[in-house]
């Protein structure tokens, strides 16, 4: 499995929710250096908007970690071309342009947001698939 990735905004949702959990496994390889987490403005603003909501609160949002990940993801400093497919939800499309651009897998709790009809070969999996994936080629 290809070690550059773009985290969908629900991977580190569910990474501060449930620690040990496959998103929060997969923040902890973007921390470790063990995978290169792609991010770029539009990305970073949705993380901050989110893990900022008042609803995340009761779970001390934005996690700890989050300024640490943020460090050690590679930021391009241009948002990537628009995507030229449409999808259920417009914001989204930014996460497959990055995957897309950089060459990287896109990790994500919710496929279906990502229909294959839109992907132009962007591998789109969840943090369970990436994770079996991972270990198997570790081996």
């Amino acid at each position: 499995m290809n070690r550059a990735v773009v985290l969908d905004t629900n991977i580190l949702v569910s990474a501060g929710i449930h620690l040990g959990g496959p998103p929060a496994r997969m923040v902890d390889l973007a921390l470790e250096g063990e995978i290169l987490a792609f991010t770029c403005p539009t990305v970073v603003e949705e993380y901050l908007e989110v893990l900022n909501r008042d609803r995340f609160s009761r779970h001390l949002f934005p996690p700890e970690w989050f300024p640490v990940f943020l460090k050690v993801s590679t930021l391009r400093e241009k948002d990537p071309p628009d995507w030229p497919l449409q999808g259920p939800d417009p914001d989204d499309l930014v996460f497959l342009s990055l995957a897309h651009q950089e060459g990287a897998v896109l990790v994500t709790g919710n496929v279906r947001d990502y229909p294959s009809a839109i992907r132009r070969k962007v591998q789109v999996v969840t943090p369970r698939e990436f994770l079996d994936s991972w270990i198997g080629w570790q081996i």
